[in-house]
């Protein structure tokens, strides 16, 4: 049976890393602040893997990217997924060299499939990730957004993820943009009605606040991975005693020495 996985997303925002509300970025700190108030490397035993995004609207720097992701893995002994602005094979293999265990890929999903399959021709399958924004508009339809949510498409969520389905991507990460940052619990009703289309492990992420959400969403077969993103709520204490939690709950998560 595999291992459930606990997940900590960052997000990198022109130099610095950001916190998220509804896709409303604010500035947090850059790399030193985050290793001098929160220990990272530390922090990094419990959690299973590391999401770091660049989600910068204005002045993407790539390099400078790279060159945190560098940092990064240096630090760190759990694999990272890292993505933002990839358009192109060699964006892929950009963030490959500096770190990256996978990438995470948005946008190019619709926009050039083409450069999907490439990918996963010299990387493999297993080393990408699809992730998809939603939002639960006024009437209770699911959208899709493009573009750090700057982009709605003319597709349903359900018909998106079918066609996710089809692509050469070992993972979903299925983010709501109502939820994003609101520490109120994942959007569940969403991914409980849309379950049977889950055919490749999937990754809840948006609206993380406490370990009982993060049991909510574990509790689920469908559920292979889960998401947060939340510094203040999570970063401290808050990450390895809510590990400890889910495997005092016996969710099948990996056991490390530094947690006995």
């Amino acid at each position: 049976m595999a291992k459930k996985r606990l997940i900590f997303t960052l997000h990198y925002n022109s130099e610095v890393f950001s916190l998220s509300r509804n896709f409303r970025l604010q500035k947090a700190g850059d790399l030193n602040w985050l290793s001098k108030n929160y220990n990272f490397p530390k922090i990094a035993f419990s959690i299973d893997e590391l999401v770091i995004l660049d989600v910068s609207r204005e002045n993407r720097d790539a390099n400078k990217f790279q060159e945190v992701l560098k940092e990064l893995a240096k630090e760190i002994f759990v694999p990272i997924a890292a993505g933002g602005g990839i358009r192109s094979f060699q964006d892929a293999k950009n963030l490959f060299e500096s770190g990256a265990d996978k990438i995470i890929l948005n946008t190019i999903l619709y926009q050039n499939k083409d450069v999907v399959r490439s990918i996963a021709e010299v990387y493999g399958a297993q080393s990408m990730i699809a992730s998809v924004d939603f939002k639960l508009n006024e009437v209770g339809e699911r959208e899709v957004y493009l573009e750090n949510g700057a982009r709605k498409i003319d597709i349903s969520l359900k018909d998106y993820l079918g066609d996710i389905n089809e692509l050469p991507v070992g993972e979903i990460y299925l983010h709501s943009m109502r939820q994003d940052g609101t520490g109120q619990g994942y959007d569940m009703n969403t991914y409980l009605e849309l379950a049977s289309n889950f055919r490749k492990p999937l990754i809840v992420s948006g609206g993380a606040g406490n370990r009982y959400h993060l049991e909510e969403a574990l509790s689920q077969d469908f559920v292979d991975a889960v998401s947060t993103a939340n510094l203040f709520n999570f970063i401290g204490n808050g990450l390895p005693l809510a590990r400890e939690y889910l495997i005092e709950k016996k969710f099948n998560l990996p056991i490390f020495q530094a947690l006995q």
